[in-house]
């Protein structure tokens, strides 16, 4: 026997947008405390509406959930969906890093040690500067993957469009996730850990922490960019090890990086990354604390 699912009247679906219209710009205010400056409102609202819309077609009452419950579990997914489908960098910018990415691959191979900055730059026949601008760009474009973790309130969304709970090995792989990128942070050289905190978790400016590391604002930027290629790479190398290429047999670049798998690898096993959120896939509270701890030691010191 097919059961049909309840389509509710227009008028009903209309009512519920029109009383929780309040609650997207909640929602999307929430999210925007935790993500770059340049994200536009706009476009969360846009995701967050329609989100509400689809929730107040497919609620049903009967299954003993609150509709501003069931509808912010939807809207908090669509627009962490809206986050993901951004792309910061344009399609130059990114051609332009896969070049610079060969040429420092390519050097590493000769000098046998990870290249400077002034010499993958005379290899590809552009500037310093240009060389760093590129950086720059690239490093607005790769912030998202630390965004979407870089609360204690992590959301997940825990329904799925038919209104149906999700299923528990993309929740267990969530929380997995969780815990190794935690582990990835901490095992960064701590110079590195400090930016990454103190610029995707605090949101400070990159001319607040230039100050405070006495560097300049570009070298902030490189050492974001870096610190971003080896948390992914680092979450890689244990969740998707197939999709890493071999790293050289000789060479300190190489060791360095092979030790930081490592070094990741060892802090913790599958209970305790698991233990660093709830049942439900929220960051539990103060798993970032270590991290905090760091960021106010520099900034005393």
């Amino acid at each position: 026997m097919i059961t049909l699912r309840h389509t509710p009247p227009s008028s009903v679906v209309a009512a519920r947008i029109q009383r929780h219209v309040g609650l997207v710009g909640v929602l999307v205010a929430e999210r925007l405390r935790t993500v770059p400056r340049h994200v536009i409102r706009d476009d969360l609202m846009s995701a967050g509406m329609t989100a509400l819309v689809l929730s107040a077609r497919a609620y049903d009452p009967t299954r003993g959930v609150p509709f501003p419950l069931f509808a912010s579990f939807r809207i908090r997914g669509a627009l962490l969906d809206e986050l993901r489908a951004m792309d910061w960098a344009s399609r130059a910018v990114r051609s332009r890093a896969r070049d610079i990415e060969t040429a420092r691959a390519e050097l590493m191979a000769t000098l046998g040690r990870a290249p400077r900055n002034d010499e993958v730059a005379a290899a590809m026949g552009i500037s310093s500067r240009e060389l760093d601008r590129v950086h720059s760009d690239l490093a607005r474009g790769t912030v998202l993957s630390l965004h979407t973790f870089a609360t204690d309130s992590l959301p997940v969304n825990p329904v799925d469009t038919d209104g149906r709970a999700n299923c528990p090995e993309a929740l267990i792989l969530h929380r997995e996730q969780i815990g190794y990128l935690h582990d990835a942070i901490a095992a960064l050289p701590e110079r590195l850990r400090f930016v990454v905190f103190a610029y995707y978790f605090e949101q400070r400016q990159m001319s607040d922490i230039a100050a405070r590391l006495a560097v300049t604002q570009s070298r902030v930027s490189q050492m974001c960019t870096e610190a971003t290629a080896l948390l992914r790479d680092g979450m890689n190398s244990q969740l998707d090890p197939e999709s890493m290429p071999a790293l050289p047999n000789t060479g300190r670049a190489a060791a360095s990086r092979r030790a930081y798998y490592q070094a990741m690898a060892a802090r913790n096993t599958v209970v305790g990354r698991l233990a660093m959120s709830h049942s439900h896939g929220e960051v539990r509270h103060g798993v970032y604390a270590e991290h905090a701890e760091l960021s106010q030691r520099v900034r005393a010191g």
